[in-house]
């Protein structure tokens, strides 16, 4: 269920960030102070192909997520909108969709992102979602096993539109010009350092060697290969039988060899997660770089709101509250909500790639399980969040730590558990959008275009005052 405030009232667009959150029930007033809340288990599925499941190392991946959660198992014959009314029955809070790299085809991504916003009458996606592949079953099934959740602290990052601001320390490149690069260390010092040209070997040395958390891209790719400069000429990273290498202009070969459990996030790259066979960079990056959960594009990329997006609601701003496969969903809710508002948002899958904010909905992918914990510690940001639920009344309470301008993007705050007959109370003139699962507050009536990302200047509107809060409350009662 949806419920949408109709009075219209304009306020700037807030995307800051968490300090806490806390949601008190009534027996206990009991604070929880992330997002982390939303508990996997016994709210997860699986979702896999017959033939596939009929496989036993694939259906040891299945079992194994679906023993790590006390989920179910969903199986389809030939296509996964099969599934819808098991999914609907069920009405998990997270669904892993397993399949061998054959399947994981960006038509069947698109598949699955429709299929995601059908489980009830809004037009959001309802589950948070990942898909697990890899370039062998081993891979899958080591992703799948994996339960440590990763503290996201050291970042090394190829786009100057991934700043080590949210990082304890990491190290940056320039995409767009030569011989700089940044490092950042663990006492919070920034240094400008010059470099060579190519980057090659420093990029294939950050990932074997300096242990990165998160690594992001950006800049000119394909399936098969990325290459490191954007605004001039450097190496180029490819891939051959799961193993990742840099390549430099000397044509000289660097294998990476990245074991440690980290993140990847293809925020700018066209087609970096699309996986036409076997032989793709983003299998490779699972295989010999560590990656156990990646996002990115499965068509060329071009307005930039599903990718970058989803950095703004990692990091930047923002930093702690949400993991990487929560901003993967929330900023999809963002994108559904944007095409809402411009009444856009229809269905129909021949128009995905026409461009624009729609040609960017079906099309960004997390890879991984959708319930692993990979985020950055939790620290005081320009606002907090409180949601307060008391006798089945709630209170959501947006409070300001500090003087600044709004960000870009809406406020999104996921619910602890799923509510229905939504009757709003107080603050229908932020306009909220209230459903089963979330609650998002538009604070501005207009879409910031996503060309700052690579560096340049976004017009920031409006401020925020130290202390000021933003209060909506409403009525709800709990499902199940």
């Amino acid at each position: 269920m949806m419920v949408k405030a109709s009075k219209r009232f304009f306020l700037p667009w807030m995307s800051f960030g968490l300090a806490m959150m806390a949601i008190v029930s009534t027996a206990s007033l009991r604070a929880q102070p992330d997002q982390a809340a939303i508990d996997p288990q016994g709210s997860y599925v699986v979702v896999i192909r017959r033939q596939t499941h009929a496989d036993p190392a694939w259906r040891e991946v299945a079992d194994t997520l679906r023993k790590k959660y006390d989920g179910r198992l969903v199986s389809f014959e030939q296509n996964v909108p099969e599934v819808l009314p098991e999914l609907t029955r069920l009405f998990p809070r997270y669904a892993c969709f397993v399949a061998t790299p054959e399947e994981t085809t960006r038509e069947f991504v698109a598949a699955v992102h429709r299929l995601t916003r059908q489980l009830d009458e809004d037009p959001y996606t309802d589950v948070i979602w990942g898909m697990i592949t890899g370039y062998t079953v081993q891979d899958a099934l080591r992703i799948a096993r994996h339960q440590e959740p990763l503290l996201v602290r050291r970042a090394l990052t190829a786009t100057v539109g991934a700043p080590l601001d949210a990082y304890e320390e990491g190290r940056m490149f320039n995409e767009l010009k030569p011989d700089i690069m940044w490092e950042k260390t663990g006492d919070g010092c920034v240094t400008q350092k010059s470099c060579p040209t190519d980057t090659t070997t420093l990029l294939v040395e950050g990932l074997n060697q300096y242990r990165p958390d998160v690594f992001y891209t950006s800049g000119h790719a394909t399936e098969r290969d990325w290459m490191i400069g954007y605004g001039y000429r450097n190496g180029v990273f490819r891939c051959q039988d799961g193993q990742l290498y840099g390549q430099d202009t000397e044509k000289a070969r660097h294998d990476v060899h990245s074991p440690n459990p980290k993140v990847f996030l293809g925020v700018g790259n066209c087609l970096i997660a699309h996986i036409p066979d076997r032989q793709c960079l983003a299998l490779a990056l699972m295989h010999s770089a560590g990656v156990y959960q990646m996002i990115g594009y499965t068509v060329p990329t071009g307005y930039g709101f599903g990718g970058w997006g989803v950095k703004d609601y990692f990091s930047e701003l923002q930093a702690g509250r949400f993991t990487l496969a929560q901003a993967h969903y929330v900023n999809n809710l963002a994108l559904v909500y944007c095409l809402e508002k411009r009444g856009q948002n229809d269905s129909d899958p021949g128009k995905r790639n026409r461009g624009g904010l729609r040609g960017d909905r079906d099309v960004v992918v997390l890879y991984g399980d959708p319930a692993w914990q990979a985020r950055l510690p939790r620290r005081t940001l320009p606002w907090q969040q409180m949601l307060v639920e008391r006798d089945g009344v709630y209170t959501f309470t947006i409070t300001a730590n500090q003087k600044g301008d709004w960000d870009n993007r809406p406020v999104v705050h996921l619910l602890p558990h799923r509510v229905k007959n939504i009757q709003v109370m107080e603050g229908a003139a932020y306009q909220p959008v209230i459903t089963d699962n979330f609650i998002l507050l538009d604070m501005t009536g207009e879409l910031t275009p996503m060309k700052g990302n690579r560096a340049e200047m976004i017009p920031l509107r409006g401020d925020f005052e130290n202390g000021q809060s933003f209060i909506v409350t409403f009525k709800a009662e709990r499902m199940g």
